[in-house]
């Protein structure tokens, strides 16, 4: 127990704690953590964070589930993936109602669609995705495959409610409004 500091001054600080979203664990890591100083440091200007750049390699060879194959896979180069810049994208008759996935197909033909790539980094990299993006399918257009059926489909990420995953739409069913294309800026 501390002597240095009043009750006030710990009150305080487990308020601005729980403010930003601290919780137990994050606090016995935080009184674990060997380099405590160096947050003392940031505090009175001497040191900045920076967090890792993700960079994410849109050239490699996609992930391909078991049984499938990669109808098409448009290559983008090396993308700093910064969520604040990627475009949610919905056709004009997405946003009125439906549209074929083959019909869609050809209205993103020329825009820059993600490819599944990025999909991947995401799933690995959880906490890089928006809250805004709970609710809906994100639809990762510059892969296209072809699963063990033999039907192409598009591959999209989802919030399940607890943990963030992947499924697939096939391009003959409609595409609504749930079902936007993530386009980089």
């Amino acid at each position: 127990m501390s002597t240095l500091f009043s009750i006030g001054a710990m009150n305080q600080l487990g308020d601005a704690l729980e403010n930003a979203g601290f919780n137990s664990e994050d606090v016995t890591k935080l009184k674990q953590f060997t380099e405590l100083k160096k947050i003392k440091d940031v505090l009175s200007g001497k040191a900045i964070i920076s967090y890792p750049e993700h960079i994410i390699d849109c050239d490699a060879a996609p992930f391909v589930p078991n049984g499938w194959s990669v109808e098409e896979h448009h290559t983008r180069g090396q993308l700093k993936f910064d969520a604040s810049k990627v475009i949610l994208h919905l056709s004009k008759k997405q946003a009125k109602g439906a549209v074929n996935g083959n019909d869609l197909q050809k209205d993103l033909a020329t825009l820059p669609t993600m490819n599944a790539n990025v999909l991947d980094h995401l799933l690995a990299h959880p906490d890089l995705i928006p809250e805004t993006w709970k609710g809906k399918y994100i639809c990762f257009w510059g892969t296209i495959y072809r699963n063990s059926d033999g039907i192409l489909c598009v591959r999209c990420l989802y919030w399940s409610g607890s943990w963030w995953g992947w499924g697939c739409r096939w391009l003959g069913d409609d595409f609504f409004s749930g079902f936007p294309a993530a386009l980089a800026s």
